[in-house]
């Protein structure tokens, strides 16, 4: 009895065994290809490495003289041969500041257009522009990109350079389809450490670059809710409200992606994404304005914390994390693991190298490679960056460099499937969220074009 009945349990526990493992593998074997999103069809060719003709100068329309506008006029004013020629914005106040401080500067008188929400239209359609800078908020960037490259125009606008999956595609199918420049304005890239690190992973101080990390935290809490000074018509505020995942990726994500050779040698293949709970806005919103505002009853949709994970095709992850809720002191990370050490920019500039690479580098032996791999960009142009200013200098390194490739018809260091690739985290970490962070495929904006191309080279502007 005793025998008969051990060798039945046995026989049950492995039944039971069997079946669970076979409808895991079964289950396992189903969710092991990441979702996969249509890619629609080609209409022009292939952008990458895109050389056009040289410009003597660069005339520029502006469109959106906001913070971020007006902050891009002072500095191409700054900028051998940019000129510019005619600005936008829906308040006449700002055209004519802007308008001020090109004639105060002792240039051309610029064309003002303030006439309605489609006169930028019109600016896009100047026979003497050759290059529309958009720094409008987030949903006109890539209608404004698109008009312009279709009225044979470059294009430069903002970060993101889109917010869904859609306008990614229409972005290269019509940069593809016009053979103009697009570039998203990602002026992290050309921070001082970001620009040291790229050099060293370049001169192989790090070894083969395994994983990497990069952030958007930064409380914006006052400056949603600001009325008065913050965004027009509050427009950033209504993305809290209703959207879920990493709305703003590229600060961290533009530097590691060109250090890791993202879409130049790699791609990203496919990511996961996670959310917390939304707290801190409703918090905010209840401390600020009393727990009976209208402010503290809305319902907020974006968590506080957002962290995705990404996986190259050359078997590489990135992380990316988004946070403008929380009470934290900002950082992008920015931190780059190799096989034979690791930098990182927050809290503090720290490197750490083989054969010591389980402690940081002394701060004299960190100066002293920080100067052996400075950048040619900051050596060449540093000095006068940090005098004209944005973002400590790394603005108008950006925009010379940008107007510097279009003077003599060079491939811009960020193109148009960068600008895709890099906004598509907008929408892909939202479906993942959505879906308890399923795997998500990242689309081949290059169409397969990254296989061949050439990593980002150390450039300079002499």
């Amino acid at each position: 009895m005793k025998t008969s009945r051990r060798n039945f349990l046995k026989t049950a526990a492995a039944g039971v065994a069997a079946v669970s493992l076979g409808d895991f593998s079964s289950l396992a074997s189903s969710l092991s290809s990441p979702l996969k999103l249509p890619e629609p069809a080609r209409e022009g060719k292939s952008v990458m490495g895109l050389s056009c003709e040289p410009l003597k100068t660069v005339r520029i329309g502006m469109i959106g003289l906001g913070m971020r506008g007006m902050e891009g006029v002072e500095r191409l004013l700054n900028v051998e041969g940019a000129e510019i020629v005619a600005v936008c914005d829906l308040v006449p106040e700002r055209v004519m500041q802007a308008k001020k401080l090109i004639a105060d500067k002792g240039r051309k008188e610029a064309i003002g257009y303030s006439d309605g929400e489609n006169d930028w239209m019109k600016l896009c359609e100047r026979d003497d522009v050759d290059l529309v800078y958009s720094c409008t908020p987030w949903a006109l960037h890539t209608p404004s990109a698109v008009y312009a490259m279709n009225h044979g125009k470059h294009a430069a606008i903002e970060v993101p350079g889109a917010t869904t999956l859609e306008e990614c595609w229409t972005l290269v199918n019509t940069a593809e389809k016009t053979q103009r420049h697009c570039m998203m304005l990602e002026n992290c890239c050309y921070d001082f450490f970001e620009l040291a690190t790229l050099n060293m992973a370049r001169q192989g101080v790090f070894g083969e670059i395994m994983h990497a990390e990069g952030a958007y935290i930064h409380d914006l809490r006052w400056l949603k809710f600001d009325k008065i000074n913050g965004y027009w018509d509050m427009w950033r505020l209504q993305y809290s409200k209703w959207k879920n995942g990493n709305l703003y990726p590229t600060h961290g994500l533009g530097p590691v992606a060109q250090i890791m050779n993202i879409n130049r040698g790699d791609r990203m293949e496919y990511l996961t994404s996670m959310s917390t709970n939304q707290v801190g806005m409703s918090i905010y919103a209840n401390e600020t304005f009393g727990p009976d505002s209208p402010e503290a009853r809305q319902r907020y949709t974006l968590g506080d914390m957002n962290t995705t994970l990404i996986r190259t095709f050359g078997g590489k992850t990135i992380m990316i994390q988004h946070d403008t809720t929380s009470p934290r002191p900002y950082s992008r990370i920015h931190l780059v693991s190799g096989t034979k050490g690791v930098a990182r920019k927050w809290p503090s500039q720290k490197i750490a190298l083989e054969p010591e690479a389980h402690k940081w580098l002394k701060q004299d032996e960190f100066q002293s490679l920080m100067q052996q791999y400075e950048h040619p960009l900051a050596k060449q142009i540093g000095e006068k960056a940090r005098e004209v200013g944005g973002h400590g200098g790394m603005d108008f390194i950006m925009d010379y460099r940008l107007i510097y490739c279009l003077r003599n018809g060079l491939p811009l260091d960020q193109d148009v499937y960068d600008a895709a690739t890099w906004s598509s985290i907008v929408e892909l970490s939202e479906i993942s969220v959505n879906n308890r962070s399923c795997s998500v495929s990242v689309p081949d904006f290059t169409r397969s074009a990254w296989e061949t191309a050439k990593p980002l080279g150390i450039v300079g502007v002499s």
